[in-house]
């Protein structure tokens, strides 16, 4: 009886083990679906998704919503094939790049989606003529399209506050160790 009720137990176990390696199609609503609320693209319609309508491009009429937020920042290829679904982001979402562009030194990136710049700068004395060294720390928006680590460089735009202390997104993600970033080095 105790070897029948094993037998059952391992072929189980093998079922399980296969279908595991089986590997799993593109990711579908079910899979981009991880917070709370329902998840959507604002612009894209549920029979869009549903896959009703034939055209299956990303774009204006697609499944995907993405866009240019210009001033020459090209739109990274995670935004237009990805399936994530970020409502903040500059590139998917409905945040429009306005303002400043600064630059800044990754220095934590804890929290979900957002991280803390170092903007370092030079501050002059004029009792004494010279400069000392001061820095101010800036909350960012950072978008699943971007894969980032400490001491990255990243280059942000200003947009609407997005919280409470956010009011930029990054635009750009320099690697640590890759060469320097052009038209900002007065920055």
């Amino acid at each position: 009886h105790s070897l029948v009720w094993a037998r059952e137990k391992t072929i189980r176990r093998e079922r399980e083990r296969e279908a595991e390696r089986q590997v799993r199609p593109s990711a579908n609503m079910t899979e981009v679906q991880s917070e709370r609320a329902y998840l959507k693209q604002s612009h894209i319609g549920t029979a869009q998704l549903k896959g009703i309508f034939k055209k299956r491009t990303p774009g204006k009429d697609g499944y995907r919503y993405y866009k240019n937020v210009g001033l020459g920042f090209k739109t990274p290829r995670e935004a237009i094939e990805g399936t994530y679904i970020d409502k903040k982001c500059p590139f998917t979402g409905d945040v429009s790049i306005r303002g400043r562009i600064l630059q800044g030194v990754v220095k934590s990136t804890k929290m979900n989606r957002t991280i803390v710049i170092r903007r370092e700068y030079m501050h002059f004395i004029k009792k004494y003529q010279r400069y000392e060294k001061r820095h101010k720390n800036l909350a960012a928006h950072i978008s699943p399209a971007f894969r980032c680590k400490e001491g990255d460089t990243v280059i942000v735009g200003q947009c609407r506050p997005l919280s409470k202390t956010v009011r930029f997104n990054v635009l750009k993600v320099v690697p640590a160790g890759a060469k320097k970033v052009k038209g900002f080095s007065g920055f």
